[in-house]
């Protein structure tokens, strides 16, 4: 296969990226800036990155912001960076859930685009109001599901897409993790103390943080349309206010059938995210720990492994893959994939250009289905069990 290298040099300079979230203590926002950085797309200029203005200074003065560009808050952020003649492309939101919409709200409405971090917001009320907004004011939205950038998880897609398992029948997605198994919000967690609080997490908890990758994966891969669920959310640590696991039933349009299983208080669990697809001619199955390989099954013959890179793979993979077969690539890597396809977006934005017909990235469309998945599962649940239309 053809390999090179990535770079903006093309494209005259380098994104202006600001972030808002993702200060001292956070996890995430590390991520996103490695991600952002990784295909030489974004430059990261500008943040407000904490809850109060003496941390955000803070962490911005370790992260050697200009002091000019470190903000103290979002909205001081949104205001001064769209008066700038060099100010930012786009704005990435990693903070607790209960921030998204205001903060994305803010920028786009001084005409900033937007990558956010899932879900998109906490109701759906909300979803909407945003999604109504991108359109009004022809903005790219990104929202960072970031299992679909694997290259094997476009390779998926792309298989199904063409008939290769033909009709598909069902869908089964998993994501198991234990770090929630013992009260760890009680500790002063950070990362346990927001997701466990109703107030900054939303209505789901586990289904929100987690639940809602495994689906929005599982619809992104099968290419399949909700349309009815029956949830189960559990808060097995006592005194927990939110779920920490969910089973969830699925009905697609067109017949098909599916389940989700997502978990913070299974053992022996770190991050197992797996999806299987099966239909009328085959199977595939993908795991996250292991990204690299995609084994395809033929009804009627041996298992097929399928590599990124290797032969086998297809376009839609080889179009986000980086580095020869058997040099892993891996979380990052996706990551990176959804910023690098959304600055691709940005680009043909700003140079009133067409976008590239394969840009591939999750858009505010997809958060709001995220967010509908979320609180059809909350009210399946709180019912006792029903199957809810979505």
């Amino acid at each position: 296969m053809s390999i090179e290298g990535r770079s903006d040099a093309g494209a005259g300079r380098r994104l202006k990226l600001g972030m808002v979230g993702g200060g001292q203590g956070a996890f995430i926002g590390a991520v996103h800036r490695l991600a952002a950085r990784m295909d030489d797309q974004y430059e990261f200029v500008a943040g407000a990155l904490s809850s109060t203005p003496e941390k955000s200074i803070a962490s911005g003065n370790e992260l050697g912001l200009a002091a000019d560009r470190n903000y103290p808050d979002y909205a001081t952020m949104a205001a001064a960076e769209a008066r700038r003649p060099d100010g930012i492309d786009a704005v990435a939101i990693v903070t607790p859930n209960h921030m998204h919409f205001p903060v994305a709200k803010a920028f786009l409405n001084v005409g900033i685009n937007v990558i956010c971090d899932k879900p998109l917001t906490t109701t759906r009320v909300e979803a909407h109001e945003l999604q109504q907004l991108v359109q009004t004011k022809g903005l790219v939205f990104a929202v960072t599901y970031n299992y679909s950038g694997y290259p094997m998880v476009r390779q998926a897609r792309e298989m199904i897409a063409k008939g290769d398992l033909g009709e598909i029948r069902l869908v089964q997605g998993e994501y198991p993790q234990d770090w929630l198994t013992t009260p760890l919000e009680s500790t002063g967690q950070k990362q346990a103390d927001w997701r466990t609080d109703p107030a900054r997490s939303g209505a789901g908890g586990c289904v929100g943080d987690i639940g809602t990758h495994t689906y929005q994966l599982a619809t992104f891969v099968s290419g399949l349309e909700l349309d009815q669920l029956l949830a189960e959310l559990t808060s097995f640590v006592p005194g927990r206010k939110l779920d920490d696991d969910a089973h969830v039933m699925l009905r697609f349009k067109g017949g098909a059938k599916g389940s989700i299983w997502a978990s913070q208080v299974a053992p022996g669990n770190e991050n197992g995210l797996k999806l299987r697809v099966y239909g009328t001619k085959g199977g595939l199955e993908w795991t996250q720990a292991d990204p690299n390989y995609l084994w395809f099954t033929p009804y009627g013959e041996p298992k097929r492994l399928v590599t990124r890179g290797g032969a086998g793979a297809g376009a839609s993979a080889g179009r986000v893959t980086r580095v020869p077969p058997g040099h892993p690539e891996g979380y990052l890597e996706g990551f990176a994939n959804i910023y690098t396809e959304a600055a691709r977006a940005i680009r043909a934005r700003r140079d009133g250009s067409m976008v590239d017909h394969e840009v591939m990235f999750p858009t505010v469309h997809d958060g709001v289905k995220g967010v509908v998945f979320v609180e059809a599962c909350v009210r399946s649940s709180s019912a006792g069990g029903i199957w809810i239309k979505v």
